[in-house]
């Protein structure tokens, strides 16, 4: 087993471990502790786009929000159980993926970013907007909790325990893509896509495929969350959520499995810890990225990790 997998290992096994020694702060770490998973599952969903694509995107949330209420009304409207509600809402967000991606993948750069922003903009504005199915800005409440196999979730640790199985599956996913044909053809896209035809890469296939990808895995987390919060409502996908998620990126480093689950956690967590400083805690947070930016603009673990990940020298 190399250091690396070993570290992996390591660090799952005292995620597992780590609800049974929280004791009476149970419950509040327990919930940090499962967004950090899902917006894990998010910024690696993103990487695959920002980090291995190229692609500029600044409407990721847009896929989160399609995912959450799709698999809410399915579970409400259709009375679906959990497995395929959130199946079911991880399609269709993959399939407005494939939409807007064959629309808008042959621009490039700050054009495509600018797109994808309109595109949250105008779900969000659906979400709001569309009062028969969506209930507009009152929400979706009493969303059903999990249910498998008869047992339904009841409380914190067991939304602990099956997000850090889809974590664990989304790793493994990112991993199949990224060490493969498919990841080194995404890599020399990222660099120059003229060169990648020229070997036989087809750019817009590959980036749509991607695209989907990304958008279908973002989905899966929002019917996690819908279900686990039991309440959505537009207010959690507006274009700050796709800044953040862009944000733990860039933090953690763009091109890199490990650097998605650090800066996730680097940027759930940094709001509680500084909860004590009341309004101030933003500029606080913001004042860190700049500094981040400045030092270490690769991220912690960047474009030098990817490189020596994809040239096996460790």
């Amino acid at each position: 087993m190399t250091n690396k997998r070993l570290l992996y290992v390591i660090g799952f096994a005292i995620l597992l471990g780590l609800p049974f020694f929280l004791d009476s702060w149970n419950s509040y770490f327990l919930h940090i502790l499962i967004m950090c998973g899902v917006y894990t599952i998010l910024t690696l969903s993103l990487n695959l786009l920002v980090g291995y694509s190229g692609q500029f995107i600044l409407g990721h949330a847009a896929f989160y929000g399609i995912g959450a209420y799709a698999t809410a009304l399915l579970m409400i409207e259709l009375e679906l159980s959990f497995i395929p509600a959130i199946i079911g809402g991880a399609l269709i967000s993959g399939l407005f993926g494939w939409i807007l991606g064959g629309l808008v993948l042959r621009t490039s750069g700050d054009y495509l970013g600018i797109v994808t922003l309109g595109f949250g903009e105008i779900i969000r504005l659906i979400f709001v907007n569309w009062m028969s199915l969506t209930r507009g800005p009152m929400g979706i409440p009493g969303i059903p909790p999990v249910s498998l196999f008869g047992f339904e979730f009841s409380s914190s640790i067991h939304y602990y325990f099956l997000i850090i199985i889809l974590v664990i599956a989304t790793i493994w996913l990112m991993r199949k893509i990224v060490y493969s044909g498919i990841g080194l053809s995404l890599l020399t896209l990222r660099e120059d896509n003229t060169v990648a035809a020229s070997v036989g890469i087809k750019p817009f296939k590959m980036k749509l495929f991607v695209f989907i990808v990304s958008s279908t895995i973002a989905g899966i987390a929002g019917g996690f969350w819908a279900s686990y919060i039991s309440y959505i409502s537009p207010d959690s996908f507006q274009y700050m959520e796709s800044v953040n998620i862009l944000s733990m990126v860039v933090i953690g480093g763009s091109g890199s499995i490990p650097g998605s689950i650090l800066g996730a956690f680097i940027l759930t967590i940094s709001p509680e810890l500084l909860r004590f400083t009341s309004e101030y805690r933003m500029i606080i947070i913001g004042f860190i990225i700049v500094i981040m930016m400045i030092w270490k603009p690769e991220g912690f673990l960047g474009e030098k990790y990817r490189r020596k990940n994809i040239y096996g020298k460790e």
